[in-house]
């Protein structure tokens, strides 16, 4: 009965707040992006869809990690080749998202493991049109409302189709990868490669970048 009540007035309280907060619209935001801020953690809270898989027998990959590149924001060229040594975690995002509020996590958790851990952010419009901003749009979107350091890379298509990206192409095709065809299910899907370019874990959107299971499998 308590928990109840309690539950109760904490989405009251997130309501009133999302109100406020719409009502004076947050920098650099639309009405839908400040909502979607605000309502991020009850999502998290009451999302039970966690899925995640693991390559329990650490099966390493036909074709390298390290002969893939890709292009970040501002066009130029990453190279998986200077990652070796350090756990590289890649996520498909978007903006107008319930998810997008992985964006602070994932800088958090980025700042936690720094010089460990690279993340590489994939901006795509996949899913239901949530990511139709430029480039130029995305990476202010990400610097002011999100103080996002780790680089992200030029939008561009994650699901299967002629334009997929190679990188996604690489991590959801068991013939190039070693064990996963799990494509991405919808915006801020993780995949985390090992310091030997070996892809261990996927994890899906509802899972938190801050939670214990991600910080285990990084530490592992």
């Amino acid at each position: 009965m308590f928990k109840s009540k309690f539950i109760k007035r904490s989405v009251t309280a997130i309501l009133i707040i999302a109100l406020l907060l719409v009502i004076i619209k947050q920098k650099d935001m639309t009405l839908r992006q400040s909502v979607l801020k605000v309502f991020y953690p009850v999502l998290m809270a009451f999302n039970k869809s966690k899925s995640s898989l693991q390559n329990e027998l650490s099966v390493k990959a036909p074709v390298s990690f390290y002969s893939l590149n890709a292009l970040d924001n501002k066009g130029n060229n990453i190279s998986f080749e200077q990652f070796r040594g350090k756990k590289i975690l890649l996520v498909n995002t978007a903006s107008d998202c319930g998810y997008t509020g992985q964006y602070d996590e994932l800088e958090k958790l980025y700042t936690r493991f720094k010089g460990r851990l690279v993340i590489l952010g994939f901006p795509a419009n996949d899913f239901k049109e949530q990511e139709k901003g430029s480039d130029d749009d995305i990476r202010n979107f990400c610097a002011i409302n999100y103080g996002v350091t780790f680089p992200v890379a030029l939008k561009g298509s994650v699901t299967r189709s002629n334009n997929q990206q190679n990188v996604f192409q690489w991590l959801t095709d068991k013939t190039k990868n070693g064990w996963n065809n799990h494509p991405p299910s919808w915006n801020f899907s993780k995949y985390l490669v090992n310091e030997d370019g070996v892809l261990m874990n996927y994890f899906g959107p509802a899972v938190s970048p801050l939670s214990k299971e991600v910080k285990m499998a990084i530490e592992r």
